[in-house]
């Protein structure tokens, strides 16, 4: 059976290329030991206005319509919200 390979062209990269292992990198590294994480290494920077999870019970006739309006409702729903709020409509 002759089959074609697709002409796949991977970059290949030396592993001598690898970035120097410097005192910086493990102090950003996470550490375990076994499968247990113990020191959590650098990650994503905190964000200044985090958003707060919250509980909310509406109506089902408009969470139907919330929801079919596509994917985003959330997020278009508080920008709705935040608007109302900061014209002061409440």
């Amino acid at each position: 059976m002759n089959v074609k390979l697709k002409n796949i062209s991977k970059d290949w990269v030396d592993p001598d290329d690898a970035p120097e292992l410097d005192e910086q990198w493990f102090r950003d590294a996470h550490v375990y030991v076994g499968d247990t994480l113990i020191k959590r290494g650098v990650g994503r920077p905190p964000i200044q206005n985090a958003k707060e999870m919250l509980s909310l019970r509406l109506d089902s006739d408009i969470l139907e319509k919330l929801r079919a309006s596509g994917k985003g409702w959330q997020t278009r729903l508080s920008k709705h919200i935040k608007e109302a709020v900061l014209k002061g409509a409440l």
